[in-house]
């Protein structure tokens, strides 16, 4: 694209959030950025009186191409764009790239007296979690707030209302300041502080208006009265809790590395095949993802699992060959059938499961090129059990079943976990293939293998993988 018609793509973008993604001359990504306004940030690059420094008048120069993701809201866009930062490493950015992750909110309900908490590490299971925040500083001060508010507990006590001897126990501080109701010396009855966090989650959900309404009102009147310290104490009180609105959801920003697999894959993989109403019961699957942000190095990956667990060397890589331009559901139907061909030819046995990132289209996409490939049967069994998991609300589409109700499984589902851990590995590995073309790109060859080999040196790792045909 020349550099006329890349300025006439920047003006037709849309003046509204979203995340901006600049490409060379090659297809690849060298930067990522968030904007509140698309068209206005993205066009600042290229104004001939734009004072961007050595580095980036550089980057500006080897632009060839700018794609946007729209977003929702401003926090949305930086949500987004920390994600795809971390999985594809832009040559020329060099914030977001470490293993630091944003906040959330934790409200621990299967305690007898919930705590609450600010926390990068969310425990697996019983917890109401809220986020993830764009500020952490914003939330540890919204949580101070709502604590004035709400009363709840932040220490990590083990509370029990059956202990005798909590009224012994002498509360801390936070009691004396009127910020906690007490719960572990008893001063409070279970029902009476429930019912209190179950006020603090409708608040957290959205109900919001009436205390900022009154904040606002109160520190006008301050004001007036020329109480001015006091008006600053609640204009702070104000931002505090209008910053709770600035976060993510949790379905669509998603953070893998806060979510680490925690669960027994025996238990994960008894729960699947009871979904599936498998009989024998599921042992095997492989998942399939897509990495796709530049044409000449869309790449496709296939984990497997047996019994729960990776196995490595049932790991496969593909090179898109057919498709040209973004079409993952185009590409998965590539890969499946590149797949389906070869398990045929060596008259292999087939998986149990095949997983498929995506929703109803990609899930279609793997049935007809199972199909194609004539597989079916060159095992002694039948088709394989397809399902895909759609990222947004973490939907499984089974195929066969109505699609206009996809299953929606609790969070602390074993065959929802072990559906996740299998469609996280799979888009890890096609991140890493995607990052390994990239580098044979820049450094050639015989670089980007010794870089690679070099990492994996550093990890201590083992176990082979391999191009597929």
């Amino acid at each position: 694209m020349d550099r006329d018609a890349l300025l006439e793509k920047i003006k037709a973008m849309p003046k509204a959030p979203g995340v901006y993604l600049m490409k060379d001359a090659r297809g690849l990504v060298i930067y990522v950025g968030k904007a509140v306004d698309l068209r206005s940030r993205v066009g600042q690059y290229f104004q001939p009186s734009a004072d961007l420094g050595p580095k980036k008048e550089q980057m500006v120069a080897e632009v060839a191409d700018v794609e946007f993701l729209p977003a929702e809201s401003e926090v949305d866009a930086l949500l987004t764009e920390a994600r795809l930062i971390k999985d594809i490493h832009p040559r020329y950015n060099a914030r977001l790239t470490d293993d630091k992750t944003f906040p959330y909110l934790e409200i621990t309900m299967r305690e007898e007296f919930p705590g609450v908490y600010f926390t990068r590490t969310p425990l697996p299971k019983g917890t109401k979690l809220v986020g993830p925040f764009a500020a952490a500083a914003g939330l540890r001060t919204a949580i101070g707030e709502l604590q004035r508010i709400f009363r709840f507990r932040t220490c990590r006590l083990d509370i029990r209302e059956d202990d005798p001897q909590r009224r012994y126990f002498r509360p801390c501080i936070l009691y004396a300041i009127d910020r906690c109701t007490a719960p572990c010396a008893g001063h409070i009855t279970r029902e009476a502080y429930r019912r209190s966090i179950a006020h603090l989650r409708r608040f957290l959900e959205g109900k919001r208006a009436p205390l900022v309404r009154e904040l606002t009102r109160e520190m006008k009147d301050l004001a007036k009265a020329l109480r001015y310290e006091e008006a600053v104490r609640v204009r702070d009180q104000l931002r505090a809790i209008e910053s709770l609105g600035r976060r993510g959801r949790l379905a669509d920003h998603l953070q893998p590395e806060v979510f680490a697999p925690t669960f027994d894959p025996a238990e994960g993989m008894q729960a699947l095949s009871e979904l599936l109403e498998a009989e024998p019961p599921v042992r095997t699957i492989e998942g399939v993802d897509i990495a796709n942000l530049g044409p000449d190095e869309a790449v496709g990956a296939l984990v497997q699992f047996i019994d729960g667990r990776p196995f490595k060397a049932g790991y496969r890589r593909f090179r898109i060959k057919t498709v040209a331009g973004p079409n993952d559901v185009a590409m998965i139907r590539e890969v499946v059938l590149r797949r389906f061909r070869r398990l045929r030819d060596e008259l292999s046995v087939l998986p149990d499961v095949v997983l498929i990132d995506g929703g109803p289209g990609q899930l279609h996409a793997a049935a007809e090129a199972v199909d194609a490939a004539g597989a079916n049967g060159a095992s002694g069994a039948g088709r394989p059990y397809l399902v895909s998991l759609a990222k947004r609300e973490e939907e499984v589409y089974v195929l066969g079943r109505d699609e206009r109700e996809p299953l929606r499984l609790p969070r602390t589902s074993p065959a929802l976990k072990i559906l996740q851990a299998v469609r996280d590995e799979a888009h890890r590995f096609a991140q890493h293939y995607h990052h390994l073309l990239r580098r044979k790109t820049l450094f050639g060859e015989k670089t980007a293998r010794d870089l690679d080999r070099r990492r994996k040196g550093k990890r201590g790792s083992g176990g082979g993988t391999k191009r597929s045909k």
